[in-house]
């Protein structure tokens, strides 16, 4: 008895100091904006969002778009060295970086490809080249997928959106299996241990060393943006259109361009989408992980530019 109450008074005691040291304070947009807003930056309204918007450049119009738990400072790098030769506009989905959250909560891939259009028809644009990445990726092919005549080409940069059991693969990244569960939702909607996501992101990169604490601040603090953590609680809830039969009948030109190294999505995806598109190509990185425009920029620029001027690899 005495050892059953040792052990239960353990597991009090840890519970009681994981809430009192993963517990973290929302941080008002204003703060953030402060470290995270930079000269090129906007806000733009769609519909009942609030988009921070960068647009760099001049020369063919190319969207960005990011991934789930990511914001448009993961093509920092990529988007200032394209602007050489493009018009560049990345954008802060909701629920990420210093959007936040909408009134609608609406914040599955179609909502967000919806969005996507809507905000490039207020910057009056005709046609356009999207980059996607990981959740990015499933939003920039559903929009090709849905006007294909606006879309010049796509680019899937590790792309969400094909299921891991058809590529061959059955395993999640630990942070995804874990908020499947409400009670671990409510819990990381409040108690976010900086080191849980340091964890997260050593999985993203191919080498962890090469995981900054200035790119674990990024991801951490814009996480804590004042309710972006009970928007991506909802998000994660919501469901998408599974659309991936109809992948194969996308005819924009597209480049598959995954990391070797991916944990999160692995490689065998991408050699799904490879074999599913009908007028793609697949260069694989073998030094990269799930995020190749933050590990290795140089390389990402130098393809990413060759095939939008017209080179196929």
């Amino acid at each position: 008895m005495k050892k059953i109450i040792g052990w239960a008074a353990a597991i009090l005691l840890g519970v009681v100091l994981l809430l009192a040291t993963g517990y973290r304070s929302e941080i008002p947009v204003s703060e953030l904006e402060k470290s995270y807003w930079t000269k090129e930056s906007d806000y733009v309204t769609v519909g009942d969002a609030k988009l921070h918007v960068r647009r760099m450049g001049q020369g063919p119009m190319l969207l960005l778009i990011h991934g789930s738990f990511a914001s448009l400072h993961t093509w920092e790098i990529v988007q200032k060295e394209l602007a050489h030769d493009f018009t560049t506009i990345s954008v802060d989905l909701p629920a990420h970086g210093l959007t936040g959250p909408i009134p609608s909560a609406r914040y599955s891939t179609d909502d967000f490809a919806q969005l996507m259009f809507g905000l490039i028809d207020q910057m009056k644009i005709d046609t356009f080249s999207i980059a996607g990445n990981s959740m990015g990726g499933q939003v920039a092919w559903k929009m090709a997928l849905h006007k294909p005549s606006r879309i010049r080409k796509l680019i899937l940069i590790d792309a969400a959106g094909i299921q891991q059991t058809i590529a061959g693969t059955t395993s999640k990244p630990l942070l995804f299996t874990l908020l499947q569960y409400q009670s671990v939702r409510k819990v990381m909607s409040r108690i976010t241990p900086r080191f849980v996501f340091r964890l997260n992101m050593q999985q993203v990169y191919a080498n962890p060393d090469a995981f900054t604490d200035e790119v674990l601040d990024r991801y951490y603090l814009l996480m804590r943006r004042e309710g972006n953590r009970d928007a991506t609680m909802l998000r994660l809830q919501q469901v998408n259109a599974d659309l991936q039969d109809s992948i194969q009948f996308i005819q924009t030109p597209t480049l598959v361009l995954w990391g070797a190294q991916d944990r999160w999505i692995p490689l065998a995806a991408g050699e799904q989408f490879h074999r599913l598109l009908p007028n793609d190509s697949m260069i694989v990185l073998p030094d990269a992980g799930h995020v190749p425009m933050e590990e290795v920029p140089e390389k990402t620029v130098t393809i990413l530019r060759q095939f939008l001027q017209g080179q196929r690899n």
